[in-house]
């Protein structure tokens, strides 16, 4: 069998204080095709975005990778460091931040930038990057004149567009992408999905694309991975869960967000907050939120289970109480 572009396994990060561990991932497991769009959703402080920094190896003290081999392109990512890590890193592997006003530099324009991140893998001449620098704000629908401009310039819709740029410098086989649109109104949002989805078709990167909006990634990825409290609760092709989600958090999500399409109805949301990682609920840790609970979610952890194509980790369904 072919060998995944990504390949997560049993991976656990956890983030070490005196006041307790909080473990922020939980035992997740994640194949990433190539070219394949794989969106992470779920609710803010669910684990999404440690978990893409522990894939992209940038978790940085009190996070921890405490278990678990994250492999890329058949090579062990866990076990690099120092110069073997960074030329994998941003070359053939590539980071978009949430925030692009934070990760861009303010002090430098965008073509010093890209001429920073050019020079830290090869030598490169002033030319070279100059027309580089032009080749991918053209492929991201920024006018190049733009190159001597600095963020602060710019709108938030082209800073994140920048970064895109940015990414594409060495045409990586991967992008991670931490809520690239969060900080956008609608219109930005839409926008910049389509060109993301676009750059995907025409050169072939597989993308990781976290976000808490569920609609918002509907149209755009392969397959969705739904997360709560550090773990995987449910995980199919994007058709298939919008159509039957068989979490009832997952269902919670799709109750929480309007409709712009047929009758009114009243939004539900999912009550309560999401647990204390430090110290999670025993059993089920949906189960002091969940609309369906039964006595045996309280005391026993369900693991994930294969629906007919849809992994589901939750006691209503055959194969998920634990053996």
């Amino acid at each position: 069998m072919a060998v995944p572009l990504l390949d997560v396994r049993d991976l656990s990060v956890a983030y070490l204080s005196e006041a307790g561990d909080v473990g922020a991932v939980d035992h997740v497991d994640l194949t990433v095709e190539a070219g394949e769009f794989v969106a992470l959703v779920g609710e803010s402080g669910c684990g999404k975005s440690t978990l893409v920094f522990a894939i992209a190896r940038l978790l940085a003290p009190p996070a921890e990778q405490t278990g678990g081999t994250i492999t890329f392109r058949g090579e062990d990512l866990v076990h690099l460091r120092g110069e073997a890590l960074r030329h994998l890193r941003w070359r053939d592997y590539s980071v978009v931040m949430q925030s692009a006003m934070n990760a861009l530099n303010p002090m430098k324009s965008l073509e010093a930038q890209f001429g920073d991140a050019m020079r830290a893998h090869e030598h490169v001449s002033r030319s070279a990057i100059r027309q580089r620098t032009v080749e991918v704000l053209r492929l991201v629908g920024i006018d190049p004149v733009h190159r001597q401009s600095y963020p602060h310039q710019l709108s938030g819709g082209m800073r994140q567009r920048a970064m895109i740029a940015m990414a594409l410098l060495f045409s990586p086989s991967l992008i991670l992408m931490d809520e690239p649109t969060s900080a956008l109104d609608v219109v930005a949002q839409r926008s910049l999905m389509g060109q993301i989805t676009q750059l995907q078709r025409e050169l072939g990167f597989a993308v990781v694309f976290v976000t808490h909006d569920m609609s918002l990634v509907s149209h755009y990825s392969d397959r969705l991975v739904v997360m709560y409290a550090g773990q995987v609760v449910e995980a199919a092709p994007t058709a298939t869960l919008f159509g039957r989600p068989l979490h009832p958090y997952s269902r919670g999500l799709f109750d929480a967000f309007p409709s712009i399409r047929g009758p009114r109805t009243r939004l539900t949301g999912i009550p309560g907050s999401p647990p204390d990682l430090r110290r999670p609920p025993a059993g089920c840790r949906f189960h002091p939120r969940c609309p369906v609970v039964m006595e045996a979610c309280r005391t026993e952890a369900p693991q994930l289970a294969d629906q007919d194509g849809t992994l589901v980790r939750c006691l209503r369904y055959p194969g998920s109480a634990a053996t």
